[in-house]
């Protein structure tokens, strides 16, 4: 079902949450927006997340400085730097809108002042809905993304909801439920009191700690 952008206000895009939906373009220049329910819904499990033994020595050398909320803007326009992307305009605004709220979080990976990484999100209850990451240099992405979920662990979240998996979300430990379980999740979710901002930032020692490493 398509929206017009102009009706639509934070407000409603957290209720789509709650609802088990989001929305979406069909690319940078096209300013309608569709709300997008998927049959089978990609989550990683919070005590389930996979490293590799060669991205936990990336991680032990802690190549990127780390930081969360420090630039969202510039983590979302990260994202929609690709040829084909579902970022348009109006949901940028909507996004950055939630952010000034601080419901929206993101993570950024650094060289010196040159953002290199990054991931963003929306966090609702003991839900966190993942929106898009991005990288320009190796495995920053999946650096960002250890980050961000051991924080949310020491947050208290219980739901991390990928949208869809992928195959590099499969190798993360990602996997797709169906959509009556997804909601199931989610309405446990949103009794659950997490708080992200509240919550220690990880050091690498403890993204190491909170994951399972694999081969």
């Amino acid at each position: 079902m398509r929206d017009d952008p102009d009706h639509l206000t934070p407000d409603l895009l957290l209720m789509a949450y709650a609802s088990g939906v989001f929305p979406m373009s069909e690319g940078r220049n096209d300013p309608e927006i569709f709300w997008v329910d998927p049959r089978q819904r990609g989550i990683i499990p919070l005590n389930g997340f996979h490293i590799s033994r060669s991205l936990g020595r990336k991680i032990r050398q802690e190549p990127f400085r780390i930081t969360f909320d420090a630039d969202f803007a510039g983590v979302v326009d990260g994202c929609a730097d690709r040829p084909e992307t579902w970022i348009n305009t109006p949901i940028r605004e909507l996004y950055l809108a939630l952010h000034h709220r601080g419901v929206a979080h993101s993570v950024e990976l650094w060289e010196g002042d040159l953002l290199v990484g990054g991931i963003y999100g929306v966090a609702l209850a003991g839900a966190f809905f993942g929106e898009s990451m991005f990288s320009r240099r190796t495995d920053a992405s999946k650096i960002a993304l250890a980050y961000l979920i051991a924080r949310l662990r020491k947050a208290g979240f219980v739901l991390f909801d990928t949208q869809f998996l992928t195959e590099h979300l499969k190798t993360l430990g990602g996997e797709e439920i169906p959509r009556a379980e997804y909601r199931r999740r989610l309405s446990d979710a949103l009794v659950v009191k997490a708080d992200f901002r509240a919550a220690p930032e990880p050091k690498a020692q403890d993204v190491l700690q909170l994951s399972i490493q694999t081969s």
